[in-house]
């Protein structure tokens, strides 16, 4: 229970008078910054067949890369090659005609033999690696397997009978007790393993005698794993290891997998890698799967085999074509210079951070800027982060980004007749895309407004506000800033602390009276958020402005209303609001509002480093981390990195990296689907939302903004109709980091390439 503590106004004006001050630009946290070393960033290329040709009807068998990095799949079609393709933008599978008498051959598949292409077809295993020479004739028909051995002998199946042969000579023949699915040969015992539906066996070319040496049920597929001494054998249900010398079963079957409807398994690099009907996932080794499934990846869910690529790649191809998943090295720095580029290339709209949408297949090329309720609050985030850059940099890219994202911001303002309101939005006339009804004729005929400004917008303001004041040194940008945060909290007080709109009434929720915020019971978070905020609010104006009047109206809020007590309330106590409570109490509190955690941690910035006095500045470090605690679960590296402003030593900046690491380059709203994992432990309903034990990486979670939650599993659509902008997701932790001190820049020049695409600065 919360102890009160009633802070009398005259006590709070001598502190403030005596000189107490917010936190200075270099009072920065103390604990050293993680060094930016590179890490493998993924990302993914992927390949299908060509609109016009009916893929539904190509069967996708197998893919192989060769020792020149090329790459060859064999389908129904015969031979299938990569054509363009890069990141994010879909490239194609197309007939391999290259050497044309490969053409006219009946090819039944295709494999490596050190590391060049192997094909059989109707006649033969051959090859056009050894100046042509490997041309090895059998007598099998449907030939739908086989295996390279030592000196160029090959084990051949149909599935019910094998063929070993040697220089075109038939070394023996034998008929299979169970029908078989695939062959191994294992170098390091000189036999073919042989996976049948029910069996392990092997065929040894010394006694040429096939050995049974397990048997079972429902296999589905297999891999030879560490270094040969271990089976891994896929099934519908799981996999489970067999002792290649002993043939013992080594553990039991593990089935909590992201899937466990296997149809491949392969290592690569001493890593195993398996492919199901739903995705494609990667051993981590440490008891955890790396899921690699939707769009995000590849083009189907359904894999039907997986190769190791050119140049730390992996070839998984599914049954509507080809995903080539890159590991690229990269550091945090390479990583935000990326999204720099993602933004100014795609995503600013008249100086906004906007989204793109109404794309088609994921193809960014084909979508359209969109207007937003919150085109303040994102580009405030986005705009924060160029703050947060140039004052870490002094990029001169950097200060203009800010100057044009500003410009954008105060038009918001003057775009409309009202003193100090600040529009959602403005657009062209007649090329708004949602809600109408709050479109409003500007007087320029040329432009509409949005109305309904909300409190989510003006706390980003602020926050941005303040920011800019603090850090950009510019008198030009710094003034227009505080005019800005001027003309908006003198529009609130004056209006009795509500936001106004063109009809003269409060906006639905641009409202911070103690009439609207007290009536609320106390476990409804909405009371304590607009405390929080208001406060927050009114002392950066009074910092940068030194107008009284913003002083006196927090301190009244805080001695009279009880703001402080309001913001103070321990997280663990906000909940569902009481039985008999008004409606909109309930609505308010049916579940953890996410995009409050958002305006709190935005907040936070001015509420902690321009508090009125350190005896404020202490009790409100104690709200921030009571907060904090409750968020750590989501491994946020916003809220993370905020919580730094407050000097403490422990904000989990681990899991800030991690999540500034894991977060996927490819930002398209593609359908995710993680609620039917076997692979991650679900918990009881509850108030947070929290569906699962332990938060999954950001590249395995549908694409969405820190307003979200992200224990959410399942989410985007299936075409990809949308990209995000990194502005406000991923470069404003990034840059805050940096200001603060907790995150290093790297060590010598930085050199990305993704793509054949070099960014370099």
């Amino acid at each position: 229970m919360m102890i009160k503590q009633v802070l009398c106004f005259s006590l709070l004006l001598g502190l403030f008078l005596q000189g107490v001050k917010a936190l200075p630009v270099d009072g920065l946290p103390v604990k050293p910054g993680v060094n930016d070393t590179a890490y493998l960033q993924g990302y993914a290329i992927k390949y299908t067949i060509s609109p016009v040709k009916d893929a539904g009807n190509i069967i996708f068998k197998n893919v192989f890369c060769d020792r020149n990095g090329v790459v060859q799949v064999y389908s129904s079609e015969g031979i299938l090659k990569k054509s363009g393709g890069q990141f994010l933008t879909t490239g194609e599978l197309v007939r391999d005609v290259f050497y044309l008498p490969m053409v006219d051959k009946k090819i039944t598949n295709i494999g490596l033999y050190q590391s060049q292409f192997v094909y059989a077809d109707d006649k033969a295993v051959l090859s056009n690696a050894w100046a042509g020479k490997l041309y090895c004739l059998h007598t099998m028909t449907g030939v739908t397997m086989f295996s390279g051995g030592q000196d160029f002998s090959f084990l051949l199946s149909n599935g019910i009978s094998i063929q070993y042969l040697k220089d075109s000579k038939l070394i023996s023949e034998l008929k299979t007790d169970d029908t078989l699915i695939d062959i191994l040969f294992d170098k390091k015992r000189n036999l073919f393993w042989l996976l049948g539906q029910q069996s392990v066996a092997f065929f040894d070319p010394k006694d040429e005698l096939i050995h049974t040496k397990y048997k079972g049920n429902g296999f589905t597929c297999f891999a030879l794993a560490n270094n040969n001494n271990e089976i891994v054998i896929g099934t519908h249900d799981g996999f489970f290891k067999l002792n290649a010398t002993s043939g013992e079963q080594v553990g039991s079957i593990r089935s909590k997998l992201p899937c466990p409807d296997l149809t491949v398994i392969k290592e690569i690099e001493n890593t195993l890698w398996f492919g199901s009907v739903n995705g494609a996932f990667m051993e981590e080794g440490n008891g955890k799967f790396k899921f690699y499934a939707s769009k995000r990846w590849i083009p189907s869910d359904r894999v039907t085999d997986i190769a190791q690529g050119a140049n730390r790649s992996v070839l998984i191809l599914t049954d509507k074509g080809l995903g080539e998943i890159h590991f690229a090295p990269m550091t945090l720095y390479e990583k935000a210079l990326y999204f720099e580029q993602q933004v100014r290339l795609r995503h600013i709209r008249l100086g906004f951070n906007a989204t793109i949408s109404r794309m088609k297949n994921g193809d960014v090329n084909t979508g359209s800027l969109e207007d937003s309720d919150n085109d303040g609050l994102w580009t405030s985030m986005y705009l924060g982060a160029e703050v947060f850059r140039y004052a870490t940099t002094k990029s001169p890219e950097a200060l203009q980004n800010c100057r044009e994202s500003l410009d954008a911001m105060e038009r918001l303002y003057t775009v409309n007749d009202m003193k100090g309101f600040p529009s959602r939005s403005y657009e062209r006339r007649g090329y708004e895309l949602a809600d109408t009804q709050a479109w409003k004729h500007a007087t320029n005929p040329e432009w509409d407004w949005k109305s309904t400004t909300s409190s989510d917008e003006a706390i980003g303001h602020m926050f941005v506000f303040g920011a800019i004041a603090e850090l950009i040194n510019v008198p030009e940008i710094k003034s227009k800033a505080i005019k800005l945060m001027d003309g908006l909290m003198r529009h609130i007080v004056e209006h009795d602390l509500y936001m106004i709109d063109w009809n003269g009434e409060p906006t639905r929720w641009g409202r911070w009276n103690p009439e609207y915020v007290n009536a609320m019971p106390k476990t409804v978070g909405d009371r304590k958020i607009t405390s929080s905020n208001i406060i927050s609010m009114l002392q950066t104006a009074f910092h940068f402005t030194g107008k009284k009047m913003y002083m006196e109206k927090a301190l009244e809020l805080i001695n009279k209303y009880g703001y402080l007590d309001n913001l103070m309330r321990p997280m663990a106590e906000i909940g569902h609001a009481p039985e008999g409570a008004a409606d909109l109490a309930k609505n308010l509190s049916d579940g953890w509002n996410h995009s409050d955690d958002e305006m709190y941690f935005l907040g936070y910035w001015g509420l902690y480093r321009y508090a009125l006095n350190d005896t404020l500045k202490a009790k409100f470090k104690s709200a921030i981390l009571n907060h904090w605690q409750i968020e750590r679960p989501e491994k946020e590296a916003a809220w993370n990195i905020l919580t730094a402003i407050t000097g403490v030593k422990q904000f989990d900046l681990n899991e800030a990296v991690w999540y500034l690491q894991n977060y996927p380059l490819d930002m398209i709203t593609w359908k995710v689907k993680n609620s039917n994992r076997k692979d991650i432990e679900f918990i009881p309903q509850n108030f947070r939302n929290q569906t699962i034990k332990e938060v999954l990486p950001p590249d395995e979670l549908p694409i969405n903004r820190h307003n979200a939650n992200r224990f959410d599993l399942d989410g985007g659509d299936e075409n990809g109709s949308a990209e995000y902008s990194a502005g406000d997701i991923w470069l404003l932790p990034y840059w805050m980091g940096r200001y603060l001190k907790v995150i290093d820049a790297p060590e010598g020049k930085s050199r990305t390439i993704i793509d054949n695409t070099i960014i370099q600065k």
